[in-house]
């Protein structure tokens, strides 16, 4: 019987100038709505569920079973991932008395397997913020762990030349490689597969979620991170 997982690395403190965000399993948890739906599929298909929930997270619809069908997934069913809203909102500071400000919001998106009616529709569900850009399953010609995603997100944010000072934060090994391919540091969380399957993903952190993650400091555009309670490799 294997030993339980160790999250007892001191805190480590990491300055970024753009952060890119998977979507389920990193933002929000949506397993039983996703679980309907492949049962749905599964069962019209004749295809055991089980066998397609083994290989589907974290990769697009069309890549697992050449079908998209979002709108049978049930985004009531999604909650929030712990420390998910709190990350987002330091991301996007308000000044006194008002919304949040366009200046002082550092650089940041949404790289999902997910297609956008699906996304959007947890978004609104949840009151999560909108991300300033949005890459889903339509913006790619191939899915994770192939890094084009997370390259467009790179684009939109315009730091595809500084891609090491860019922090993906994903939660599947699929996702991790693909961050890992676009030269980008990753944060792995361990919410939707083991902390071995994580780490033999080789991200640069594990933590159990984002509650271990908090903004520290600003400066020129730049965000400093305070990584706690990371998993000891």
């Amino acid at each position: 019987m294997g030993s339980l997982p160790d999250y007892s690395l001191p805190p480590q403190q990491v300055t970024l100038s753009g952060f890119l965000f998977d979507m389920d399993g990193t933002l929000i948890d949506s397993t039983p709505a996703v679980i309907k739906h492949w049962t749905t599929i599964g069962n019209e298909l004749g295809v055991d569920p089980q066998v397609i929930l083994q290989t589907s997270h974290g990769r697009r619809s069309i890549d697992v079973l050449q079908i998209i069908a979002p709108e049978r997934a049930n985004w009531e069913s999604a909650v929030e991932i712990p420390g998910a809203r709190a990350l987002l909102d330091a991301l996007n500071p308000a000044p006194k008395g008002g919304s949040g400000s366009e200046s002082a919001a550092s650089p940041w998106a949404i790289v999902t397997s997910g297609t956008r009616p699906l996304v959007e529709g947890w978004l609104r569900r949840l009151a999560l913020l909108y991300p300033p850009h949005l890459i889903t399953a339509e913006s790619v010609a191939v899915g994770k762990p192939h890094p084009a995603g997370y390259l467009l997100g790179l684009a939109a944010l315009g730091l595809q030349d500084s891609a090491g000072e860019v922090l993906v934060v994903e939660d599947s090994p699929a996702g991790i490689r693909a961050g890992k391919a676009a030269g980008c540091r990753v944060l792995g969380l361990v919410t939707s597969h083991t902390a071995d399957e994580v780490l033999r993903a080789e991200p640069d952190w594990v933590v159990r979620d984002l509650e271990s993650v908090r903004v520290v400091a600003r400066e020129g555009g730049r965000v400093t991170l305070e990584i706690a309670n990371g998993l000891r490799g």
